[in-house]
């Protein structure tokens, strides 16, 4: 495994932490993104979550011709059969299974790990989480789909066949269609995963529903 570690924004509780969530952002995005949302999310300071919010590389990307930006792997299309950039996937992996290691090396243990992503960041949230090698706490994937998703079956560890799954996605996304998030669910349950899958009135975005839903939904898996 790379011993690469990406630098990242944190939030840390006043108290020790007993749970961590990596939360990846989307493209084009940063470790920032997202930061605002933990306040939003009214957990009570006894659950002692600790934030981690990491800014994937910059690298160049294909249908922005080329420009480059954050982002965890390539878009070469924009369309559910487009090829994927598997060697981008896979390198972004290593790199949030070791944000994972460095979690655990501060005592956190794996099954209260949660690996939370939005958009892009949703599709390496699942493609990690699923493949991880000691049960996770759970994956929170908003606004996304199920990337490589024809390799999961000879790839996916048996430590977390069970693990929470939720996603949530708007009726009118226009950048990730909702029928990418429901095609993901449908081939998750194929291969006989427990997913929450939640639609919301809203585009490519988070609204105030789903971000009440997110914090049960924590609260639920981390209590």
């Amino acid at each position: 495994m790379t011993k690469e570690l990406l630098s990242c924004v944190e939030i840390n509780p006043t108290t020790k932490p007993v749970a961590s969530i990596i939360w990846l952002h989307g493209l084009g995005a940063d470790g920032h993104d997202f930061a605002g949302i933990v306040p939003e999310l009214n957990l009570a300071k006894e659950l002692a979550i600790r934030f981690v919010f990491p800014h994937a590389p910059v690298k160049p990307i294909t249908i922005n011709a080329g420009f480059p930006m954050r982002a965890w792997y390539d878009i070469l299309g924009l369309d559910r059969h487009s090829h994927e950039d598997g060697t981008g996937i896979r390198e972004s992996q290593k790199l949030v299974d070791a944000l994972i290691e460095n979690e655990k090396s501060k005592g956190m243990p794996a099954h209260k790990i949660i690996i939370a992503g939005f958009s892009q960041g949703g599709a390496m949230a699942l493609h990690t989480g699923l493949r991880h090698h000691e049960r996770l706490g759970g994956i929170l994937a908003l606004s996304c789909y199920l990337p490589l998703n024809k390799t999961l079956l000879k790839e996916a560890a048996p430590e977390n066949n069970d693990i929470p799954i939720f996603m949530a996605h708007g009726k009118q996304d226009n950048i990730v269609p909702l029928n990418f998030g429901e095609y993901s669910e449908k081939v998750l349950r194929e291969h006989g995963y427990k997913v929450e899958f939640k639609t919301y009135p809203m585009a490519h975005e988070v609204c105030v529903e789903e971000i009440v839903d997110i914090s049960n939904w924590f609260k639920k898996i981390i209590s």
